[in-house]
C-alpha cells in the first residue's frame, strides 16, 4: 500500500480528496477505492501506428467467413505494471505477442477474456450491442484473476476508434458482423503463484459470417452428471479462460456419442446450469392457461451473459408469460415432458444470440423437446427480436452507435 500512497499521493488533484488526520489504514482504504475508480488508461491518449500498404490483408467474402479465423489488419494494445500503473493505449498493426517464457499466464492461468460484437445496420451504420456491460464482466473478472481494473467508457471509446479504423472489416451484411475479442495477460516473469505485477490488454478483431448458414437445426445434449463445469465459491460467473479449457474433453465425449453440445449439471439433484458455452432458457406450460420462461439464477456458477440478460428485460417487457430465475433440476425436466408441458429449450450467447434444442440425453432417458415444432417458437421471436436491435432495424438504447 505504500506504494500505492506514494502514487496517488504525489498527484495533487488526487492527494486533495484525502483528508490529512484520517488514519494510514482508512487512507489506505480510501486510495485502494481510488486506484479502482480512477487509475486508468485515457483513450484521450490513443497513438495510432498505421500499417504499410504490404501489411494490409485482403478481406474475405462473406460467405468464406469462419468464426475466429480471419483477423483484422489492427490490433490495440495496453500495457499494465504495478509501479505505473496503465501505458497509453496503441493501436498498432496486427502481430504476434513476444512473452517470457515465465509469463504468469502461462503456468497459473492468469487470462480473462470478452467477446462482443459490431454490426453493420440496414443504414449502414455500425453499432455495438450493450459494450457497457461487457466492460462491467470484465472488470469483475480482472477483480477475482487479481488482474487490473479500468474505467470501462474509456476502453468503450477505444474499442469505437478501433472499428471505426477498421470499418470496412464489418461485412455489409445483416446475418455476418465484427466479432470483438478483448482480452487481459498476466506477463510478469517470475515462477511465483501470486498475482501478476504485469498485465497486457489486447483486442483483435474478425469478421464471422451466418451462426446458421444453413438454417436454424436445433441440437443434442449430452447431460452427464459425472462431469461438472462450476462449482459454489468457484469462477464459474466469470469470463475466464480455465473455465473453457477443461470443458473440451467433455464437448468431445458427446460427440462421440452423435450429440452437439453437453447441458452441464450440479449437485446431487442435477440441477442444469449452462448448455456447452452458453445459458440455458426453459419454456414451460404453466398447466393453468399460462406459460413460464425460466432460467437458472446468478449464483456463482452461472456467467452473467450479456444475451441471457437481454431476452430476460425483452420478456419482461412483452409481460405476456411468466419469466422466472429459479433453479430447475433434471428431474422437473422428466416430469414437465411426461406431462406433455416441456416446450422450449434453447441456448442464448453473443455467438449464436439463440440454439435450439431438440434432444437431452440423460443416463437411460431421451427427452424429446419440441422447440422448433411450434408455429411460432418463442426462441425465433427472441432471434428476430434482438437481431433487429442489433442491425438497426428497430431503434433502441441498446445499440450503441459509432460515430
Amino acid at each position: 500500500m505504500a506504494g500505492v500512497w506514494t502514487l496517488f499521493s504525489s498527484v495533487p488533484r488526487f492527494s486533495t480528496y484525502i483528508p490529512r488526520h484520517l488514519k494510514n489504514g482508512r487512507k489506505a482504504l480510501l486510495l485502494q477505492q481510488a486506484v479502482r475508480c480512477i487509475s486508468s488508461f485515457k483513450a484521450s491518449d490513443l497513438e495510432i501506428e498505421f500499417c504499410s500498404p504490404d501489411q494490409l490483408k485482403p478481406k474475405p467474402p462473406v460467405s468464406e467467413l469462419v468464426f475466429g479465423k480471419n483477423f483484422t489488419d489492427y490490433m490495440l494494445k495496453i500495457e499494465w505494471d504495478g509501479n505505473h500503473g496503465w501505458g497509453k493505449p496503441r493501436i498498432v498493426p496486427f502481430q504476434n505477442l513476444t512473452l517470457h517464457p515465465a509469463a504468469k499466464v502461462l503456468h497459473y492461468a492468469t487470462e480473462l477474456f470478452e467477446g462482443m460484437k459490431a454490426y453493420r445496420g440496414v443504414d449502414g451504420e455500425i453499432r455495438l450491442f450493450r459494450p457497457d456491460r461487457n466492460m462491467a464482466r470484465m472488470n469483475r473478472t480482472a477483480e477475482r484473476s487479481a488482474l487490473p481494473t479500468f474505467d470501462g467508457e474509456e476502453l468503450i471509446e477505444l474499442i469505437k476508434r478501433q472499428v471505426q479504423l477498421e470499418q470496412e472489416w464489418v461485412p455489409h451484411s445483416e446475418s455476418s458482423s465484427l466479432y470483438i475479442r478483448p482480452t487481459m495477460i498476466g506477463t510478469e516473469e517470475i515462477l511465483r503463484v501470486d498475482k501478476s505485477n504485469k498485465a497486457l490488454l489486447f483486442i483483435i478483431l474478425c469478421p464471422v459470417g451466418p451462426y446458421y448458414p444453413t438454417g436454424f437445426k436445433p441440437v443434442s445434449l449430452l447431460a452427464d452428471p459425472a462431469h461438472v463445469r462450476a462449482w459454489p465459491g468457484g469462477c464459474g460467473a466469470m469470463k475466464m479462460g480455465s473455465n473453457y479449457g477443461p470443458t473440451l474433453a467433455i464437448q468431445k465425449l458427446a460427440e462421440s456419442k452423435g450429440l452437439q453440445q453437453v447441458l452441464w449439471l450440479f449437485g446431487d439433484d442435477h440441477k442444469i446450469s449452462e448448455v456447452g458455452a452458453m445459458n440455458l432458457m426453459v419454456y414451460i406450460d404453466k398447466g393453468d392457461g399460462g406459460r413460464e420462461l425460466i432460467t437458472p439464477p446468478l449464483d456463482g456458477i452461472i456467467l452473467p451473459g450479456v444475451t441471457r440478460q437481454s431476452l430476460l428485460e425483452l420478456a419482461r417487457s412483452w409481460g405476456e408469460f411468466d419469466v422466472t430465475e429459479r433453479e430447475m433440476t433434471m428431474g422437473e425436466l422428466l416430469q414437465l415432458e411426461s406431462e406433455g408441458r416441456l416446450l422450449e429449450i434453447f441456448g442464448s450467447g453473443t455467438a449464436c444470440v439463440v440454439c435450439p434444442v431438440a434432444e437431452i440425453h440423460y443416463g437411460n432417458h431421451v427427452l424429446k423437446i419440441p422447440t422448433m415444432e411450434h408455429e411460432n417458437p418463442l426462441n425465433q421471436r427472441f432471434f428476430r427480436a434482438l437481431t433487429d436491435i442489433q442491425y438497426g432495424r428497430v431503434p433502441h438504447e441498446w445499440a450503441i452507435p459509432i460515430e
